[in-house]
């Protein structure tokens, strides 16, 4: 399927990766469901032709509601980005209450959401192709990272789940995305975000049979948990 063709929803669209992101896809010709919590980032996307909604990926009904929003304006969903994504550093014993757990309502149970919302469509219509925004810092970050580290943990686990789960013949791929240190509200320093963009196009674009459960980088897959990476190592 050419991107012009393509319906795409990206999650965390107002800022940082998830805007970068959906402004790749619009230059591309793709038609787009751009949601974020918060609304003023999404006002540009909404003036270069995307549907626009203010969502909290953390509540299921509103992650119900963006899929629903995409297959009432498109008649399909073609692409899911689960980008939407939260993170502070605090040491393990400084957490307040429920600060933890609310890091994984967003990175972790987000995606869940959108995977359960948007897989049936996918099925109906015999395609689909999910995007999982990564991290290295699953590998084991910095002192303060633990909550943020762990969720992306979580989340290649969830991928790799979601991809044994889809079944022979069905043109539906589940894989990872690592943006590397990109400039965002989570990281002030790194590199601009539109660097992200050509992966997250050719993951979008893959063929049928193509790679699922896997993880990229740069174009180029990028295996978690391997001794030999330098995040990975004491």
């Amino acid at each position: 399927m050419q991107l012009s063709e393509m319906k795409v929803a990206i999650t965390g669209a107002a800022s940082g990766i998830g805007h970068a992101l959906a402004q790749g896809f619009l230059k591309d010709g793709a038609r787009l469901v751009a949601v974020d919590r918060h609304g003023e980032g999404l006002k540009p996307l909404a003036e270069q032709g995307a549907t626009t909604a203010i969502v909290d990926v953390s509540d299921p009904a509103q992650v119900q509601t963006m899929v629903n929003l995409a297959v009432e304006s498109f008649g399909r969903l073609d692409v899911l980005i689960n980008n939407a994504g939260i993170g502070f550093r605090a040491l393990i014993v400084d957490y307040g209450p429920d600060r933890f757990e609310e890091v994984f309502r967003v990175n972790l149970f987000g995606p869940f959401y959108g995977l359960r919302a948007a897989l049936p469509v996918m099925r109906r219509q015999g395609y689909g192709r999910i995007i999982n925004v990564l991290s290295r810092a699953a590998e084991g970050g910095g002192p303060g990272m633990s909550a943020y580290g762990c969720s992306k943990a979580a989340l290649f686990a969830l991928t790799r789940h979601a991809a044994r789960e889809i079944e022979e013949g069905e043109d539906i791929l589940v894989n990872g995305l690592i943006p590397g240190v990109t400039k965002t509200g989570l990281m002030p320093q790194g590199q601009d975000p539109s660097i992200v963009y050509p992966t997250a196009r050719m993951l979008a674009t893959l063929p049928a049979g193509g790679p699922s459960g896997r993880v990229f980088w740069d174009q180029k897959e990028y295996f978690l948990f391997d001794p030999e990476n330098q995040t990975f190592k004491r």
